[in-house]
């Protein structure tokens, strides 16, 4: 499968970003990096932190747009306006925790933080669902830990055939 057919999304969770006081500079940072390794975004999002409306975007984006991965960033941590990993498990059809488990791993060797994290990865029928943190420096972190995998794990949720690790994304 050639990467620039995914359909990928990008949702970024912030009530300043949504409301127009600050800029998006987590979802401009990650669809920067994912573009410059081939993968084109088909759909960039800015919300408020709502559960509510990020259910339905995620809903709406996995089956009606047909998305084969959905990356959040934002709304992972532990405040109350975090909802980021509650939405997304209202809509998975089952968690991915290898995934997340990654990303705690390799952000424990950069900030004592990371263990904060409530970053939830899944699976919503064919389309895969990776929160990452708001900040750019998270995305980055997180998105090199995850980028190595992208090609085999759509290719199953695809049922496609899987590429050889020769064919894994350098981070």
């Amino acid at each position: 499968m050639n990467q620039s057919s995914y359909r990928i999304a990008l949702i970024t969770l912030s009530d300043r970003a949504a409301a127009g006081s600050r800029a998006d500079e987590s979802g401009l940072v990650l669809r920067e990096l994912l573009e410059q390794h081939g993968l084109p975004v088909f759909a960039q999002l800015v919300l408020p932190d709502d559960a509510g409306q990020l259910v339905d975007r995620l809903i709406h984006l996995a089956e009606v747009e047909h998305a084969d991965l959905i990356l959040t960033t934002g709304g992972t941590g532990l405040s109350r306006r975090d909802v980021t990993p509650d939405a997304t498990l209202a809509v998975i059809d089952q968690r991915v925790l290898g995934i997340e488990e990654a990303m705690r791993s390799a952000g424990l060797r950069q900030t004592p933080y990371a263990m904060l994290s409530r970053a939830v990865a899944g699976v919503r029928g064919r389309t895969l669902i990776i929160n990452l943190p708001g900040s750019p420096i998270g995305v980055r972190e997180n998105l090199a830990v995850v980028l190595p995998v992208l090609p085999h794990a759509l290719a199953l949720l695809r049922e496609e055939q899987v590429p050889d690790e020769q064919h894994l994304l350098q981070p």
